[in-house]
This record gives C-alpha cells, sequence and structure tokens, in this order.
C-alpha cells in the first residue's frame, strides 16, 4: 500500500484497522503487529522521498559568508504598502545604501553601521537581507564633492583649456 494511500484514504483512520475492505479482522496480536509493519515501512519511504527532496534542494543552496570590513547592500521590501528603510512603492531598488560590517555575530548573522538617517532599524540582519557588494569602492565620487543639487544639477567649472 503506498504511503498516503494508507495515511489519507479514509479520515480519523487508526493504524490497527488497516485492512481490507469487508474483511472482519478481530484486534488481537497479529493485527496490530501487522499494523506496526505498515507504519514502520510508510516510514521508511517517507524518510527516503524527504533525504532525496533535501539532496535537491542542497545542490542549489550556497552558503553566504562575509567578513568584517566588507561592503554589503541591505535588502528592502518592494511592496507597494510597506514602507521600510524610508522606501516605499513597488520599482523602488530592492537593496539599499553601501553598509559596513562591524561585526560577525553568528554563522548567520552580522552588525552593519547604519547612518544616523537609518536609526530606528536594528543593526544586526539577517544572511538573506544581505548582498555582498562586487566593486572597487575608490573609484565612487561622492555627491557632496561633485555638487550634486536636489535636483540634479550640478555647476560645471572647466579645469584647462584645450583649444581655442
Amino acid at each position: 500500500m503506498a504511503p498516503l494511500k494508507a495515511l489519507y484514504e479514509n479520515r480519523y483512520r487508526f493504524p490497527i484497522g488497516w485492512f481490507e475492505v469487508g474483511e472482519a479482522a478481530l484486534i488481537g496480536i497479529d493485527s496490530i503487529l501487522e499494523a506496526m509493519v505498515k507504519v514502520q515501512l510508510i516510514c521508511e519511504i517517507l524518510k527516503t522521498t524527504q533525504s532525496r527532496q533535501k539532496s535537491y534542494a542542497v545542490l542549489r543552496r550556497r552558503e553566504l559568508k562575509f567578513e568584517v570590513g566588507n561592503w554589503l547592500f541591505l535588502k528592502v521590501s518592494p511592496m507597494k504598502v510597506i514602507m521600510r528603510f524610508g522606501k516605499k512603492g513597488k520599482l523602488n531598488p530592492r537593496f539599499v545604501g553601501l553598509y559596513k560590517i562591524v561585526w560577525y555575530i553568528q554563522k548567520v548573522a552580522y552588525e552593519l553601521s547604519l547612518p544616523s538617517e537609518l536609526v530606528a532599524i536594528h543593526s544586526v540582519s539577517h544572511v538573506s537581507m544581505l548582498k555582498k557588494c562586487i566593486g572597487d569602492l575608490t573609484l565612487v565620487v561622492p555627491l557632496k564633492s561633485i555638487g550634486v543639487k536636489d535636483n540634479f544639477l550640478y555647476e560645471e567649472i572647466p579645469l584647462e583649456i584645450l583649444d581655442k
């Protein structure tokens, strides 16, 4: 008998009553032993199925490990109604900021150095909420040094005259 058929064919069925329809069996040692054998068989089949599914899941899983001093992006909820980290709306970015890891807490938890605008948010984040920044941070030019205004305009200052 298949495990799902044995478990879900009829509602509220006890292992003692697992016998064919029309067969009248007295409750005795034989029927109890037969039920125990069926339960063991079902448990073995379920364990093999679970281990097979686990092996499929483990193949696609990757361990995320960061070091202290790495720069990370923090995940933001992309839902319309919920406002997290000062971001709201479906088309806003999924990840915000570049935050540095201050402390390694556990295998799956890291403490980040968050700016003063995000003081209401807990600084410890789960690995699933983080994404590593891949790139050279020395090439990033801060907006304050360029003088970008709120309307994203800036004043162009020529450095030298190349031609008349």
